[in-house]
This record gives structure tokens, C-alpha cells and sequence, in this order.
């Protein structure tokens, strides 16, 4: 009996062992994974502030946590099944599907370029101001965005992945997923909340603490502010390389093509700094792609209300003749 424990208790450490080689394989997995999502984690960690940009301090952290929560949901119950089902049964459809959602994001940052140009007195006043359902409308709006930058995020993720089994996909996954939105909304988070630490630290005796404390108290406003233009920025540039990436995997190889020889062309012809300015280039061509997509999109999304009011009015205009 004795030899029969022994023997499951060495069979439960070598389960035990291999389980833990599974977990750290997983991890390293989801290190990978996560590290070549890094680009557009930080397009992630760049938009989010602007939907607390002007909002009173005492309703920044709780909305930054529904959105939070918003984009752990949008990751775990919605992009995490759908992204696991069609790299079994349709891995042609995740293209098409991302590109769609590219032209959203350039749809969003379009729209909020122009309203730049077209400023008016309602969107001056902080949700939180406007009333309980315009704060709703500025999270699900949030929670909308981030479904877009989650979704290729989780794709990136899944590609790192691809030739592992399922249930390995799924564990490497559900780690990108957890990590990314800790470090995303946490970061957001400290973002905006160094000006109430700046005022903790200007009414302290400390000197240097007081120097620091009013700068951050004064210069977070503009950091905001900065935030806010770079997300804007940032939503053309993901939005418009979803778009020029999914046309080259569509098949129309002409744009991508044109962009990634001049991308080559300039890493090779300038040492030392040719990396950086290629990367630099190949997001202007995103941004201005984005700003073009954005641009159909904003318009054919203004012809359509104005249709919608045209033909009741023809209705009643047509009513009247009939009578007569």
C-alpha cells in the first residue's frame, strides 16, 4: 500500500510539475504576446484620458473604473469568444471584421477633429455637469473605443499564439486581457489623479514638496489637454493602419506596398536615426488614411439624418396635393 501511495504521490508532483511548466509557458506566452501589442496599448492608455478631461475630481477615479470594468467585459465576454471561434472555423472573417473597426476609430477621431474647428457651448460643460445620462453616454462611449483597440489588441495577441492548442490560446488570452487592462487603467488612473496629488504635496512644510505640488498641480490641466490630442491623433493612426495592414491581407497590395518600400527606403538611408523616422512615416500615411476613411464616413453619417428629415416633408408636402 505503502508503494502504491508513494507511486501516486509521485504521479500528482509530475502533474504538478508539468501544470507548472504549462503556467510558465502560458506566461511567457502572454509576455510576447502582450509585448507586441505594445503599441497599441499605448494608443490605449493615450485616448482614455480625454473622457475624464474636465470632469470634477471627485468622479474621475469612478469613472475611470466602469470603464475599466467596460473593457475587461469587452475583452473576456465579447472579443476573447469571438476571436476563438473564427481562428477554428473562420480565421478569414478576423480582417474584415478588424477593418470595420478601424473605420470607427477614424470615424471617432475625425469627428472629434472637426469639432475642434466647431466648438459649441454644450460641449464645453463636463458631463458630470450635463447630468447622470451625458456621463453614461461619455463611459459607453469610451467602452466603445476601447472594444476597437481591445479587439486588435487580443488579435495581435491571438496571431503570437496561433499555432498553439486551443486551450493554451485561451490561457495566454485571458493573461493579455487581465494584465493590459491593469496596466492601461492604472496608468489612467495615476494620470488622473497627480493633480490632487500635487495639492497634497503644495500644502506640506517642505519646500521642494510645495515646489513640486503646484507644478503638478499646474501643469496637469495641460497634460490633459495634451493627453486629449494625442488619443485623437492616436485613434487615426490605429484606425488607419488597421485599414492599410487589412487591405494588404485583402489582397489589394498597392498602398501597403507604396508605404512599406519608402518605409525601407528611409530605415536604410538614414543610420542610426532611419528606424525612428521610418516608423514616423508609416504613421503619418496611417493618420492621413485614417483622416480620409473618417472623413467618407463623417460625411455619409451627416447625409443620412438630413434624408431621414427630408422625406417626412415631402410626405406632407404631397398630402395636400392629394386632397386637392
Amino acid at each position: 500500500m505503502s508503494a502504491g501511495l508513494l507511486g501516486l504521490l509521485d504521479d500528482v508532483a509530475a502533474l504538478a510539475r508539468l501544470a507548472a511548466a504549462s503556467i510558465d509557458d502560458v506566461g511567457a506566452a502572454a509576455g510576447r504576446a502582450t509585448a507586441k501589442a505594445a503599441g497599441v496599448v499605448i494608443d490605449d492608455t493615450a485616448v482614455t484620458p480625454q473622457y475624464v478631461h474636465g470632469v470634477t475630481a471627485e468622479r474621475e477615479l469612478p469613472i475611470v473604473k466602469k470603464i475599466a470594468w467596460g473593457s475587461i467585459r469587452n475583452k473576456l465576454l465579447i472579443i476573447l469568444p469571438i476571436a476563438l471561434i473564427l481562428s477554428e472555423w473562420a480565421p478569414w472573417a478576423l480582417t474584415p471584421i478588424l477593418m470595420v473597426g478601424g473605420a470607427y476609430l477614424a470615424f471617432e477621431g475625425t469627428h472629434k477633429i472637426l469639432g475642434w474647428f466647431h466648438k459649441h457651448e454644450d460641449h464645453e460643460v463636463p458631463a458630470v455637469v450635463k447630468g447622470e445620462q451625458s456621463e453614461k453616454s461619455v463611459i459607453s462611449g469610451a467602452i466603445r473605443t476601447d472594444l476597437i483597440l481591445s479587439a486588435e489588441i487580443m488579435v495581435i495577441a491571438l496571431n503570437e499564439v496561433a499555432d498553439s492548442s486551443f486551450w493554451f490560446r485561451l490561457g495566454a488570452l485571458i493573461v493579455v486581457a487581465i494584465i493590459i487592462t491593469v496596466v492601461v487603467y492604472g496608468v489612467v488612473g495615476l494620470i488622473v489623479k497627480m493633480d490632487d496629488v500635487g495639492l497634497l504635496l503644495a500644502q506640506r512644510e517642505s519646500s521642494g514638496s510645495r515646489r513640486v505640488g503646484r507644478a503638478l498641480v499646474e501643469g496637469m490641466p495641460k497634460l490633459l489637454g495634451a493627453i486629449s490630442v494625442i488619443g485623437t491623433i492616436a485613434m487615426l493612426w490605429v484606425g488607419g493602419h488597421i485599414l492599410l495592414v487589412g487591405l494588404d491581407e485583402l489582397g489589394w497590395h498597392a498602398l501597403y506596398g507604396w508605404v512599406h518600400g519608402i518605409e525601407e527606403a528611409i530605415h536604410g538611408a538614414v543610420p542610426g536615426m532611419g528606424a525612428v523616422l521610418a516608423w514616423l512615416f508609416n504613421t503619418l500615411c496611417s493618420a492621413i488614411l485614417g483622416l480620409v476613411v473618417g472623413g467618407v464616413v463623417v460625411g455619409v453619417m451627416h447625409l443620412l439624418p438630413r434624408r431621414k428629415r427630408a422625406a417626412p416633408e415631402e410626405t406632407t408636402d404631397a398630402a395636400p396635393a392629394e386632397q386637392a
